[in-house]
């Protein structure tokens, strides 16, 4: 009996080579008329159906996968009624038993859903106007995270271009990640029989330490969001004649809010909203602090202003510790307003006391603290004995669990280092992420024994949610390169 041949092993410059071929020759341009496209998340734009942008993005994604014509691979929007579509794409096994029902499968995840405009956009950028400029491609969605359907689609094509053998890949890029994936555990539920035994996810979601090296993502924080609304007047009256009479709805909401934060230091106050950080979170902090350094505070846009002395002076963060700065961003739970009503923009404010003031809150909450229960602790926080009597009303729109990796297997940590050296020349770094991933959190109890490579293009300066929002190309290539091989490393026999 002849003996079988062994198995190509993926050549690393040569993936990388089909990478960066990809994205200069197509990526790019795909992106750029993604960018140019508002497909803002339904909770955002409440009539995205009628508008039906995010039904052309998914129809330009599928059009483009379609066209890669990418062997033993089948693509469907699914769509359910009501809900934003999903992109479901599944790729046969090219390694031994791949596809029988017990192998290992690969799940690949992204969203092509965008926030909204925002303001303060470089006067020659803006949120739908692309623009490739030194390697950055800016605008809104790119990074975050519109990128991702096509790069996993070039890492398959990098794996088959070389022959290299591969377990089943499935692909399920979402809608309405934005709006905290609302909409996607009916379709897991639904698509559930077809994932297969997923044995590593991949989502190209998160965020990056530096440009230098291959970054996994070993936590997310949770959220809890809603609106706050104190009422005190029916309509406006003139400020010098009920002022000192009538509470102001300012006030009043000001003081909620004291029952929440510690104005002071930003630190929330109920102890329920904390939990202990892992042991092993706090190693890894210490050694992502040790690469990144000071960086981790200085790469924000920090407001500088004339203090009338030889050099500017700018805001101060609220701590200069590398580390603490790591845990505070990862594992501590914090307030933020990101939004407001009842306030007349500054040209119109006039003598008036105003009948209300209403702030939209956004509740990061540490990766082990439950968000439904943190939520409706904070609501009774809230609107329990009001000052004065005021209506406060607090209305939830969103919680969503955070996330803690489960244990490193040794093939996995093996080939994130591997892949790292090969493409960045430096060990794969690790770090907790502040965003929030619904999914991640879902898939990790589904699959209670699959690995998950969480990683992506978000590094310093590239402001998702914010103006100016960048795509860094020649660290998404490498990430491309990466990601083939470490699925090309996936044990065939691994169990599940």
């Amino acid at each position: 009996m002849n003996a079988r041949a062994p198995s190509p092993v993926l050549d690393t410059a040569a993936a990388l080579d089909f990478a960066t071929r990809a994205w200069d020759g197509d990526i790019v341009r795909q992106l750029s008329d993604y960018i140019a496209i508002p497909a803002k998340s339904p909770g955002f734009d409440k009539d995205w159906q009628q508008h039906g942008h995010i039904d052309t993005v998914v129809r330009n994604a599928a059009a483009w996968v379609e066209s890669q014509k990418v062997a033993g691979l089948t693509l469907e929007v699914v769509r359910l009624p009501g809900r934003t579509p999903v992109l479901f794409f599944d790729v046969e096994g090219t390694q031994p038993n791949a596809n029988a029902a017990q192998a290992p499968t690969v799940l690949m995840y992204g969203h092509l859903d965008k926030q909204p405009e925002f303001s303060g956009w470089r006067s020659d950028l803006g949120p739908w106007t692309p623009k490739y400029e030194n390697g950055l491609l800016y605008g809104r969605g790119g990074a975050d995270d519109g990128y991702a359907a096509y790069a996993s689609i070039a890492a398959i094509q990098a794996l088959k271009a070389q022959g290299v053998p591969h377990p089943r890949i499935v692909g399920l890029i979402e809608t309405c990640e934005e709006s905290g994936s609302v909409d996607l555990l009916p379709y897991v539920d639904a698509l559930r029989p077809r994932l297969g035994e997923v044995a590593l996810v991949i989502c190209l979601d998160s965020g990056a330490g530096n440009y230098d090296q291959l970054w996994l993502t070993t936590s997310l924080r949770g959220m809890a969001s809603g609106t706050l609304k104190v009422e005190v007047l029916t309509e406006g009256v003139h400020s010098g004649d009920a002022s000192g009479v009538v509470p102001s709805s300012f006030r009043i909401l000001r003081h909620l809010l004291d029952r929440l934060e510690d104005s002071a230091t930003g630190c929330l106050l109920p102890a329920s909203f904390h939990c202990e950080v892992p042991a092993e979170r706090l190693v890894q902090a210490q050694a992502t602090a040790a690469i990144l350094g000071d960086a981790l505070y200085k790469r924000f846009p920090w407001a500088h202003y004339d203090c009338g002395g030889a050099t500017n002076t700018f805001t101060l963060p609220t701590t200069t510790d590398p580390v603490e700065a790591l845990l505070r961003r990862t594992w501590a739970p914090t307030l933020s307003v990101t939004g407001a009503e009842g306030l007349p923009a500054l040209k119109d404010a006039g003598n008036v006391l105003r009948p209300y003031t209403a702030f939209k809150l956004s509740l990061r909450l540490p990766p082990l603290v439950d968000a439904a229960s943190a939520t409706q602790e904070l609501k009774a926080l809230l609107e329990d004995n009001a000052p004065y009597q005021a209506r406060v009303t607090f209305h939830a729109d969103g919680a969503a669990n955070g996330w803690n990796a489960p244990a490193t297997a040794p093939w996995f940590a093996q080939a994130l280092d591997a892949a790292s050296q090969a493409h960045f020349g430096a060990p794969c770094g690790t770090i907790g992420q502040g965003g929030t991933i619904p999914l991640m959190n879902l898939l990790s109890q589904g699959f209670p024994t699959a690995q998950m490579m969480v990683c992506g293009v978000l590094g310093p300066r590239s402001n998702a949610h914010g103006p100016n929002e960048f795509l860094h190309v020649p660290y998404a290539k490498k990430l491309t390169a990466a990601v083939a091989q470490v699925i090309a490393a996936l044990p065939a026999g691994l169990d599940v």
